[in-house]
């Protein structure tokens, strides 16, 4: 039995983890208590704030409000 491939922004973890040197709970969590609250202006405060990529950024974001920020 093999496992299927990791899609959609979880795909992205991995290499976010290994790249910025947070698990993705920390990440999420920033994004949890961010008073921002649309997709894009997260996505934006997270490359200006973190560094982060944009990839990397929307994958987060998509991920967390997923979830039901």
């Amino acid at each position: 039995m093999t496992t299927a491939p990791v899609k959609g922004p979880a795909s992205y973890f991995p290499s976010i983890e290994k790249k910025y040197g947070r698990p993705i709970a920390q990440w999420q969590d920033l994004v949890r208590a961010s008073p921002l609250t649309k997709h894009m202006e997260l996505v934006a405060w997270l490359k200006a704030e973190h560094g982060l990529g944009h990839g990397h950024a929307n994958a987060l974001v998509a991920a967390t409000l997923a979830e039901g920020k």
